[in-house]
């Protein structure tokens, strides 16, 4: 059992003072009827003197993060879930009993107030408390500073005190909720459903991600956490739904760093009778209505870079991409020989399962990825890259993909979906080759989903989006762990 500090020990005195007073410490149901914003926010404008004319009254709850006791009088601040709002505290007002109680108060102890609305002299809308009501009495002192970067890792660990103490973190919390309504307020304006597809899954299906691996006691089956939602939400194309999306927790194990996370939030949408354009359509337009109705702006100050959301976004092939920058034309249909020339003379690592459509992807990824820091839609990929999208009938060594880049990070995923059972078991065995040639985040070949395009999928185009980088970008968050409220960590020593 841990020792208590000299404040915890006080505190648990103070709790149990409270008790022998024939009051619960730890509280009971408490009805309020304001909140601290709402209450600043009316009678701002209203002047002091205005105030002696007035009668108004509020209940209010939260945490004490200030007190300034006095003799008979005392000023104290609580924050709810709003902000913070003063509370002026009298002998007079509430009588000795009250007053005695109130003196055993802590900073982080949760008290109600109701009282007169009033204005100091200096013009701070307050409270002056008439009936005071102990709820929580909080065992541990709040930390003094706790948002500093020596404190990083326990911000995240502890989001609980971050909330409390860290104005910031509580405006991304609230955010975050309010951007992903939007995102189904708008999916839903244009015809989609959402739906719900198993995380629990026998393949590994859906993006080149390496998976979670749990078991399934019953039927002592192997099991993955899922990486992507793809495939189900396809098998509803096919069963005539014609419009879904889908916002879910996937799991990738792979590495932890400001822009990836372990288990994070990703939202999937397939429509049918569309293709690519459609998908960039969607998209620009999701974006453009969360920055007017959530965020208010179109400019963002995001990961060093100032982005403009206005549209119309740049749309760019990844072969000429990699043109502009390197003067290597990819659209020449290089031998396999040819394109290894070319890597080893640029400085790119060809590992041992790489085509020419990889060679182009590792050209892209040094040249070019990097550079997109306005929103671009950058389309085109090698077909060596994309096992589950539609080939572009005027070449196919490539197929109609698109990413999408803001800040040079990828923030979408999309394709004219292949709908062609043939051709989509031939991407699924060339996949399961990759494997044996050492490539572990190539894709199982999942033939219950082929026999579903044989009974035919519409023509499609469907996306992938990255909710938490979303979320980064539209709160300015630096790190995804700031858009997590419970990050994966590593194990405290």
């Amino acid at each position: 059992m841990r020792e208590f500090t000299d404040q915890e020990l006080v505190r648990r005195e103070k709790a149990q003072n409270i008790r022998d007073m024939g009051l619960d410490p730890f509280g009971e149901k408490f009805n309020r009827t304001h909140y601290a914003s709402e209450i600043k926010e009316k009678y701002a404008s209203v002047s002091h003197d205005e105030f002696d004319a007035m009668n108004d009254t509020a209940i209010v709850a939260g945490r004490i993060m200030f007190i300034r006791k006095m003799g008979k009088a005392s000023f104290f601040t609580i924050q709810d879930k709003t902000g913070k709002i003063q509370i002026y505290i009298s002998i007079n007002d509430v009588g000795e009993e009250v007053y005695k109680l109130f003196k055993t108060a802590d900073i982080g102890d949760i008290v109600g107030v109701k009282g007169k609305i009033m204005k100091t002299q200096t013009g701070e809308v307050t409270i002056k408390c008439l009936e005071y009501t102990h709820l929580v009495k909080s065992l541990r002192p709040l930390p003094e500073k706790f948002h500093g970067l020596t404190d990083i890792e326990e911000r995240y660990r502890r989001r609980y005190i971050d909330l409390i103490m860290n104005e910031d973190s509580k405006r991304v919390a609230f955010l975050r909720p309010r951007i992903i309504r939007c995102i189904q307020n708008f999916m839903d304006s244009k015809g989609f459903v959402e739906v719900e597809t198993p995380v629990l899954t026998t393949l590994l299906t859906g993006a080149s991600a390496r998976p979670f691996k749990t078991h399934h006691n019953t039927q002592d089956l192997d099991m993955y956490m899922r990486i992507a939602l793809e495939l189900p939400l396809k098998r509803l194309l096919v069963g005539g739904m014609e419009a879904v999306y889908e916002i879910g927790r996937v799991f990738r194990n792979e590495g932890m760093d400001p822009k990836h996370n372990p288990e994070f939030t990703l939202m999937e949408a397939y429509l049918a009778y569309s293709n690519l354009e459609g998908m960039m359509d969607l998209t620009e337009a999701m974006y453009q209505k969360i920055a007017r109705e959530v965020t208010g702006k179109m400019i963002y100050n995001w990961s060093g870079y100032e982005i403009n959301l206005e549209g119309p976004w740049k749309r760019i092939s990844m072969v000429d991409a990699i043109k502009e920058k390197t003067g290597i034309d990819f659209k020449n249909n290089y031998s396999k020989e040819e394109a290894i020339n070319l890597a080893q003379e640029h400085g790119i690592e060809v590992e041992p399962h790489f085509t020419v459509g990889h060679i182009i992807n590792a050209f892209f990824e040094k040249y070019v990825e990097e550079t997109l820091i306005q929103p671009t839609f950058l389309y085109g990929h090698p077909v060596e890259i994309s096992p589950l999208t539609k080939r572009n009938p005027e070449d196919p060594r490539f197929v109609d993909r698109f990413e999408l880049f803001i800040g040079g990070k990828e923030f979408a995923n999309a394709y004219t979906e292949l709908n062609d059972p043939v051709d989509q078991l031939e991407r699924f065995e060339e996949q399961l080759k990759e494997r044996e040639l050492g490539n572990d985040e190539a894709n199982d070949i999942d033939m219950d989903f082929i026999e579903a395009l044989e009974y035919g999928m519409p023509p499609a185009g469907g996306i992938g989006y990255g909710i938490d980088r979303l979320c980064m970008l539209f709160t300015e968050s630096e790190s995804i762990r700031d858009v997590i409220l419970f990050p994966t960590m590593k194990e405290r020593k």
